[in-house]
């Protein structure tokens, strides 16, 4: 049968025997990809997230919804945590019920409020965090605005506000906790986009916002520029609900092996860079 199979490819004409090859290499690399999600996703066992980043997380806007939801999950996978947000109360009421469902963590707050004095702020985390093994930053603080307006009737107070919470402060904090994670070799960013950023192009109503989020794709850069090794992004999927969204968002930290490269998917507001 090999025989007569050789003798029939032989009797093809060339660009024929060039395309089953070029079809050939297709099918077998689409494969390939479709064998290592299944290995990955249903067979390799779940990497510790304390050993393969560090022991501690910090976690910005952390008092509601996405932000809270991460402090949670990252308690249950055993990280001590650091909360930051601009709300005392509110976060020695998020601290107190961690403590209370995960008793053998560490829970430090630390109050910024990013739309005043951030600088001010950002040095006071920096106190805070000093000597600290941080191996996931979540930058999920965020703004913005009221209610839905046109380009010109945004108050300049407003978009100025929108900038700096949403530029300038989740900049300041990667710049502080990144070098620790550079010198340790190893770490996680995350950074909270939005779906305004490029599902509906430009966010009509909601443009600044829209453009501060997009702009978070910055950490592209960062974790291209701390890779060791090439490769092309590794997409994934998120759902929208705070708890399922942050549940399967752990769930690929933690089966994520690869000692090096970065990963994104703007649409469902999470985008990745570990390295």
């Amino acid at each position: 049968m090999l025989s007569t199979m050789v003798i029939h490819l032989k009797t093809q004409p060339l660009f024929v025997l060039l395309l089953s090859f070029i079809g050939f290499i297709t099918f077998l690399k689409n494969f390939i990809i479709f064998l290592k999600w299944i290995f990955i996703t249903f067979l390799r066992t779940p990497k510790n997230l304390v050993q393969s980043y560090g022991s501690w997380a910090l976690i910005t806007g952390s008092t509601d919804g996405i932000g809270k939801a991460f402090a949670f999950q990252l308690a249950q996978k055993g990280l001590n945590l650091i909360l930051v947000a601009r709300n005392l109360n509110k976060l020695q009421q998020v601290s107190s019920e961690i403590k209370t469902q995960n008793p053998n963590i560490k829970v430090k707050i630390i109050v910024v409020d990013f739309s005043f004095d951030v600088t001010k702020g950002i040095q006071e985390m920096k106190k805070g965090i000093e000597g600290l093994d941080i191996g996931v930053l979540i930058n999920n603080v965020g703004v913005t605005y009221p209610r839905a307006m046109f380009f010109h009737e945004v108050d300049e107070n407003i978009w100025k506000n929108i900038v700096k919470v949403n530029l300038e402060g989740t900049t300041l904090v990667t710049t502080a906790v990144l070098p620790s994670m550079i010198g340790r070799k190893k770490g996680a960013i995350v950074n909270i986009g939005s779906g305004a950023s490029i599902v509906v192009p430009s966010h009509p109503l909601f443009s600044i916002y829209a453009a501060t989020k997009a702009n978070r794709n910055w950490s592209f850069f960062v974790g291209k520029f701390l890779q060791t090794k090439s490769g092309e992004p590794e997409k994934y999927m998120l759902l929208p609900s705070y708890e399922i969204h942050t549940r399967e968002f752990f769930r690929f930290l933690c089966l994520w092996y690869n000692s090096s490269g970065w990963s994104s998917n703007n649409h469902c507001n999470i985008i990745v860079c570990h390295f």
